[in-house]
């Protein structure tokens, strides 16, 4: 039986979608909260991707509509946030903003203990690319793993 391959779903409102491997399919279409996710699993696992400097920015100032993402993206079995950068940078202040490392260090903390969602700091895009792949097709694999073992594929749930 050929093995099944997942399908990304990258969503439509992505400036700079990345290029996976051959490994999955991908698709474009307009997600309820984040940039990635699964075909069949939209509203069960996603991940937000972002840039250091736009994570930053939207942290500090648009941290309103960023909590709103947040609060669906709770809801859902598995959810991360992937940076494009380095915890490092944060700490040394290696960025273009007037926050401190500190109150950055804290809204990370604070993502990750209210909103229980990781945060997960890549050090770049490449990595953050591979990441994120390895994140969704881990997951998928592991859904097929559990439906086939209750006796129907694609069951759903953590």
């Amino acid at each position: 039986m050929p093995k099944d391959i997942p399908t990304i779903v990258i969503d439509s409102r992505e400036n700079r979608p990345y290029s996976f491997s051959d490994r999955v399919n991908t698709v474009v279409k307009a997600l309820l909260a984040a940039d990635y996710s699964l075909q069949g699993y939209e509203t069960q696992i996603a991940v937000e991707r972002k840039s250091l400097e736009d994570y930053i920015s939207t942290v500090i100032h648009a941290h309103g509509r960023f909590a709103r993402e947040l609060a669906l993206l709770k809801t859902y079995p598995r959810a991360w946030i992937v940076v494009e950068g380095a915890l490092d940078d944060i700490l040394q202040g290696r960025y273009d903003s007037r926050a401190s490392p500190q109150s950055l260090l804290a809204i990370t903390a604070t993502l990750m203990t209210h909103y229980n969602i990781p945060v997960l700091f890549a050090g770049d895009r490449p990595s953050a690319r591979a990441l994120v792949e390895e994140l969704l097709v881990q997951w998928y694999t592991h859904q097929q793993q559990k439906g086939a073992a209750y006796g129907h594929p694609g069951a759903t749930g953590y």
